[in-house]
């Protein structure tokens, strides 16, 4: 995780002072890059504890094309209890989205359901990750293997407009790889687990597409680091990573939609303690 480290020293030297609509100053940096090989290992973050249970489940629920934040808890903890949080629990119960929720949990058209439910001018629903697999399976030389998010006409639909917006797959030498865009991008709690969501994506994509995973590309759009999150960014630049641990996949599932929190797990991950952190929402 060499790469993130440095991006996060370099937004903390080098970012510019700027206000946002959290009311919490940012450093902030636009326009970076970062290249994660999969033969390298996981790019899951060392130097704190990455809340793996948590990545896989969204990204599951992304898959399924859900916008029913209890579902994700269901997935999660097996259970819609209300006491169980989410990482999208205080958007689902913000002031400003609840008198558009139609349902206790509803968080709009967010990701899955672009991802699997956009509409056409027509009223039709395209699965975009599904006519993404089947490119890649039959036309893996395309340049147009593209999910998108960014729905720019349903944005007050969204709980949250995306952040991590659109998404590209690419073919060569019987290797998959992956480059998203992420417009917004808070580097020390979100940008960890947004490589690690899109990782082991790519995973999962290639092994359902009979590919090998080659790299996930990440470009950073507004990359910032919270004034209230300095500190701990401090304290984690003074850790030294421990080697990156191997993803395991259960080679049985060759459907995208087969997958389930046993199906994945992240072996030999060694990390350092959490470092608690705010989330700015």
């Amino acid at each position: 995780m060499k790469q993130y480290l440095d991006a996060l020293k370099y937004v903390l030297e080098n970012g510019i002072e700027k206000e946002n609509r959290t009311g919490i100053k940012t450093k902030a940096v636009f326009g970076m890059q970062m290249r994660f090989n999969m033969e390298d290992g996981f790019p899951a973050m060392t130097t704190k504890k990455l809340a793996w249970n948590s990545v896989v489940s969204e990204l599951l629920w992304f898959i399924e094309g859900s916008n029913d934040e209890r579902r994700l808890a269901e997935i999660l903890y097996k259970t819609r209890d209300q006491s169980k949080k989410t990482i999208w629990t205080a958007n689902a119960e913000a002031d400003y989205w609840k008198p558009k929720a139609k349902f206790e949990g509803d968080l709009g058209r967010i990701y899955g359901v672009q991802w699997r439910k956009w509409k056409s001018p027509e009223g039709k629903g395209i699965d975009q990750l599904a006519n993404a697999i089947k490119m890649i399976k039959e036309d893996p030389t395309s340049r147009r293997i593209i999910v998108n998010a960014w729905n720019a006409g349903e944005l007050e639909q969204m709980a949250l407009p995306p952040c991590h917006a659109f998404f590209q797959f690419f073919v060569a030498e019987k290797k998959l790889s992956l480059l998203m865009y992420q417009r917004s991008c808070d580097m020390f709690l979100g940008v960890p687990f947004n490589i690690a969501s899109y990782s082991l994506l790519l995973n999962i994509v290639a092994q359902v597409t009979n590919l090998k995973a080659g790299e996930f590309v990440h470009t950073l759009g507004d990359a910032h680091i919270y004034h209230n999150h300095i500190e701990q960014v401090k304290e984690q630049l003074k850790r030294k990573p421990f080697p990156l641990p191997t993803l395991k996949l259960n080679p049985n599932i060759k459907n995208i939609y087969g997958f389930k929190m046993e199906d994945i797990e992240l072996l030999n991950y060694h990390y350092h303690p959490p470092i608690k952190a705010e989330m700015a929402v």
